[in-house]
């Protein structure tokens, strides 16, 4: 079993590169909205009852899934590095999975803030992401994270979780999602189209 953790800040493709490294590994997707779109429908976004429902959600699956015999599972999550919350969720991800004998690593995908603003509206986005369909409200929110907190990790992060940086500023979903299954040794086909 072997579980990919792809980050970045809003918008700079996570889940549109994690569908093209499912397509490449045969891996499975959970792309973090796939909980939170659930939870939204009840309870707002960061309310203590959409948090504890997501997480439960999440770690339900991350139980099952790593127990399982999959080979492997994506998963996408909006890391701020500044936010010690959020690695200790990182670190119980973590946990789950090595406590089964998984693999895991980290990709970090980077790209400048204006092609974020220009993905913030694509097709993928808008179509899987309910709440993301107010694109007022979603770069309202992308801007203000921005300014909030830091989702690019630092040099000792990245030794310390063995993470993969990838600028993606400019290149495709699938080019990435190559690019990430040639240097994680996922799968023998890593051609880039």
């Amino acid at each position: 079993m072997q579980l990919i953790i792809i980050t970045g800040p809003p918008a700079v493709g996570k889940m549109t590169v994690g569908m093209s490294l499912a397509d490449i590994t045969g891996f499975k997707l959970f792309h973090n909205h796939l909980s939170i779109e659930l939870v939204n429908k009840f309870f707002d976004h960061g309310t203590p009852a959409f948090r504890r429902l997501d997480k439960l959600i999440r770690f339900s699956f991350f139980e099952e899934i790593a127990a399982s015999n999959l080979p492997g599972l994506i998963f996408t999550y909006v890391w701020a590095f500044d936010d010690p919350d959020d690695t200790t969720y990182v670190d119980e991800i973590f946990q789950v999975f090595q406590k089964h004998g998984a693999e895991v690593s980290v990709v970090e995908l980077c790209a400048d803030l204006d092609t974020r603003l220009v993905r913030n509206r694509g097709a993928d986005r808008l179509r899987l992401k309910p709440s993301k369909q107010d694109v007022k409200s979603s770069e309202k929110w992308l801007l203000e994270g921005e300014l909030k907190y830091r989702m690019k990790s630092s040099e000792t992060e990245i030794s310390e979780k063995n993470i993969l940086s990838i600028n993606n500023n400019s290149l495709t979903p699938r080019q990435v999602a190559s690019e990430i299954a040639k240097r994680l040794n996922l799968c023998a086909s890593t051609s880039s189209t």
